[in-house]
């Protein structure tokens, strides 16, 4: 499966913000929200629904709506930067958190928390994390879900690079990836350039 690679001008022009060292934590936070909402638009473009009639305030109309829960799963810390833009569109998703810290030394995947919700066996499940890089911390926490019975399971992120969604891929070829750039790679630190650094320490102002 493909990447989706979401290449709205506005998507870009967000992510170039958050790339420029110069922009402040307050600036960076609003616009990962904003560009939250737009990858979040595009993956679920294509969203199962059911037919509805409701009453509008003249006649009784068609309508629709969702025919799966929505549970939606930052991996801690970083992944709450994008969770309070996706908020706001579906208020009624449940939240489930994942804890995954790397390694420094190894950059291999460490988990320490898991809180997911039994809705999620049924349910669109959108993971939330700002940076595809190793692909290890977003491999653990696909296989979490899918070991609580997650079916539909798609990944949102800011910034990838073609070794974490390979790694990715390679593990969970049906999680779908949405992101809004694939940089070239991973450097030495395995850091993603020329990436944005680290999203969770600009997010929340503690660099």
């Amino acid at each position: 499966m493909q990447p989706l690679v979401v290449s709205h001008p506005l998507a870009q022009c967000h992510l170039t913000e958050m790339r420029n060292a110069s922009t402040p934590s307050h600036r960076f936070r609003r616009h990962l929200n904003l560009l939250g909402r737009m990858l979040f638009l595009e993956a679920t473009r294509e969203l199962s629904v059911e037919a509805i009639r409701v009453q509008t305030p003249l006649q009784e109309t068609d309508g629709v709506t969702l025919a799966r829960p929505m549970v939606l799963v930052p991996i801690l810390r970083a992944g709450l930067g994008l969770l309070d833009g996706i908020l706001s569109l579906v208020p009624d998703a449940s939240v489930a958190h994942v804890g995954i810290k790397r390694n420094e030394e190894t950059a291999l995947p460490q988990p320490y928390y898991a809180n997911l919700p039994p809705v999620i066996t049924e349910a669109d499940v959108f993971l939330l994390d700002p940076m595809l890089a190793t692909g290890g911390s977003a491999v653990e926490a696909a296989r979490q879900l899918k070991a609580a019975g997650a079916k539909h399971v798609t990944m949102l992120c800011v910034v990838s690079c073609p070794q974490g969604i390979a790694t990715l891929s390679k593990a969970h070829p049906d999680v779908r990836i949405v992101t809004a750039a694939i940089d070239d790679s991973l450097n030495d630190c395995r850091y993603i350039v020329p990436g944005l650094g680290d999203a969770g320490d600009r997010y929340f102002g503690t660099l």
